[in-house]
């Protein structure tokens, strides 16, 4: 049975608390699947241990590769570059994490058996294409043409190196073809649109990996050669800003709250919330910036706000907010004016339609919103916007990012909500319900 929750009050105010958000899912499974990789044990501190993170977990013990996981530490043991077990038939579940599914396509690009890869009814339904046409380049070979799960491949043991053109500003299909390169006996050449450089900081700062980056004429130009083999690593993973960001708007949106997240990755590819909010009137503060193995870790704050404004949103910093546009556009509804949003079908490429529910909830909540030009958006906001009326909140693929900010929109708007998949939260952040029970939330 579909466990619902039921959300009848705002949440009250809390003056000066601080909260630490779960691990970076990003870095969590690349921590999982480049540290089966390498030449010894590797050990991660904060490693989220959610459902997307623990499906990269069961694929790489299903390869041959041992994981220990103990209080918050998390210990694997690689085998380096070519040793993983592949074995006949073998089928390896995803389950609903894309990042998994196309970053163990890449991992796996020079298996000598054929592998399937599968996922959840949600991840079937995802686009598989982006990863399989660069990876065919490398030499490996896939079965019956699909491009959605779940898909069959093998390679030859030594892939060869490609040169090639991303034009997506997809960070999974840009890891995917890194990690294969390591792979391939040459030079690989990626011109990629920006998109989130957290396998590039890893390759260079954690497994000391030679690469050249330049950014040129709005593209990452990557060049790495393969072959190089690399010693085992340890890790801090620092918090989520996309978990941390429902917690921002929670502050944000509700009356007279001042709150404190400590340890967040701030990486600038993952900081376009943070840029849009404080474009709004947000002044959120960053506290205590340092840099740790590449990656920019901090605290900030966030104090409630009233009296936002309205944004046009430049196109260029789509993809640094990418998973977050459900919670702007959530904000964007109680701006004064008229808020627009450009060049978003990617947001119809994930769990769910998220472009459609973000029109769909706002729709609900008496907003007036207009779709441009089939991928964009106008939003009028209501500054004085209080809800009063019944929600049900379903059939949304179970996208984490749906039902949360569903919540959010219930404790800081008010309503009576009915919001439905309680548990599918679990696939990325499962203390979210846990952390909003010490703010003081009644769900």
């Amino acid at each position: 049975m579909t466990k619902s929750v039921f959300i009848k009050n705002q949440i009250k105010s809390f003056k000066k608390k601080s909260i630490i958000v779960d691990g970076d899912k990003s870095i969590s499974i690349r921590f999982v699947l480049l540290s089966s990789l390498s030449n010894g044990k590797c050990v991660a501190t904060n490693l989220l241990e959610s459902d997307d993170v623990l499906s990269a977990i069961n694929i790489v013990r299903k390869l041959g590769i041992k994981v220990k996981i103990k209080s918050k530490l998390c210990e694997i043991n690689g085998k380096g570059l070519f040793g993983l077990k592949f074995k006949k038939n073998l089928i390896l579940d995803s389950g609903n994490s894309g990042t998994t599914a196309r970053l163990i396509c890449g991992m796996l690009a020079n298996s000598n058996f054929w592998i399937t890869i599968t996922g959840d009814k949600s991840l079937k339904k995802r686009d598989m294409k982006r990863v399989i046409v660069p990876i065919k380049k490398f030499g490996t070979k896939f079965k019956r043409n699909k491009t959605k799960l779940p898909i069959s491949f093998k390679g030859p043991k030594i892939l060869k190196p490609i040169n090639y053109t991303e034009k997506l500003g997809s960070a999974q299909c840009k890891s995917a073809l890194m990690i294969a390169a390591l792979k391939s006996k040459g030079e690989t050449n990626l011109k990629c649109l920006p998109s989130r450089d957290h396998t590039e900081l890893m390759f260079k700062n954690v497994l000391k990996i030679p690469i050249h980056i330049k950014k040129r004429e709005g593209y990452d130009y990557i060049k790495l050669k393969g072959m190089n083999e690399f010693k085992n690593f340890n890790y801090k993973i620092p918090g989520d800003i996309s978990s941390a960001s429902f917690f921002i708007v929670l502050t944000l949106l509700s009356k007279k709250n001042n709150l404190t997240i400590k340890n967040l990755n701030i990486n600038p590819s993952r900081m376009g919330i943070i840029k849009v909010l404080n474009m709004m009137g947000a002044k959120i503060k960053v506290l205590k910036r340092k840099s740790y193995l590449g990656e920019l870790i901090a605290d900030i704050n966030i104090r409630s706000k009233k009296n936002l404004k309205a944004v046009n949103l430049n196109p260029r910093l789509n993809s640094s907010a990418i998973d977050e546009f459900l919670l702007i556009f959530l904000v964007s509804s109680v701006c004064k004016g008229v808020s627009t949003f450009r060049n978003l079908s990617e947001l119809n490429k994930k769990e769910s339609k998220r472009l459609d529910w973000g029109i769909k909830i706002l729709k609900m909540m008496g907003i007036k919103i207009k779709k441009i030009n089939n991928s964009g958006i106008k939003i009028w906001g209501k500054p004085n916007l209080k809800l009063e009326k019944s929600f049900i909140i379903k059939d949304f693929s179970k996208d984490h990012r749906v039902f949360m900010t569903a919540t959010i929109a219930a404790l800081t708007l008010g309503g009576n909500w009915k919001i439905y998949d309680q548990d599918c939260f679990k696939t990325s952040f499962p203390k979210f319900g846990k952390i909003l029970n010490s703010l003081g939330a009644r769900i």
